[in-house]
């Protein structure tokens, strides 16, 4: 694994959960997650989740995209989709501001990595450079991902070759991002 990449994901993690806590005086929370089973719900209130992160159980790769794809994934990405379960969290990177994807079980873990198989047969029929997305943005065309070339952070538009470089890697990308609440 990456521990780099681990690591900077597990710092900003801590950071958000720091930020949430002192803000509301409370662990993250979530609606959307509301009825969804993971083992990272400390609390189930009448309409929300209070969510605190938790170890990765599964296995830590995303070997089912490099077998269904016929690639290699950069290890940071094996390290971003298993370093633990944990609810999608905001954060902002100079002017982005974005929703950081996470797994929140191991089921939610198979739905990602078929949701990244869709992602790459896109990109393959269009004939685009492979990225594995990491993060959504408020533009439904837009999002952040990782270059499976180069290993970049960059923000592209969907199905078309518009991609800005926005870190050299996800560690450092990761190391750079603010929470927002």
């Amino acid at each position: 694994m990456d521990i780099e990449t681990a690591n900077a994901l597990t710092a900003f993690t801590t950071r958000y959960c720091d930020a949430w806590h002192e803000t509301n005086e409370t662990w993250p929370q979530s609606e959307e997650l509301y009825g969804v089973p993971s083992p990272c719900i400390v609390t189930t209130l009448d309409d929300r989740i209070i969510w605190q992160p938790q170890p990765f159980t599964a296995g830590q790769n995303v070997n089912a995209v490099e077998r269904a794809m016929g690639l290699v994934v950069q290890p940071a990405v094996h390290a971003f989709y298993t370093t633990q379960f944990a609810g999608d969290m905001r954060a902002r990177f100079a002017v982005e501001t974005m929703t950081l994807l996470q797994t929140w079980s191991e089921e939610d873990f198979l739905r990602v990595q078929e949701n990244l198989i869709g992602h790459l047969v896109t990109q393959k029929r269009l004939k685009l450079a492979p990225t594995l997305f990491i993060a959504t943005l408020d533009s439904e065309l837009d999002v952040i991902s990782v270059c499976n070339l180069s290993g970049e952070v960059i923000k592209e538009t969907i199905g078309t070759r518009k991609r800005d470089v926005l870190a050299p890697s996800l560690a450092e990308f990761l190391n750079q991002l603010e929470p927002v609440l």
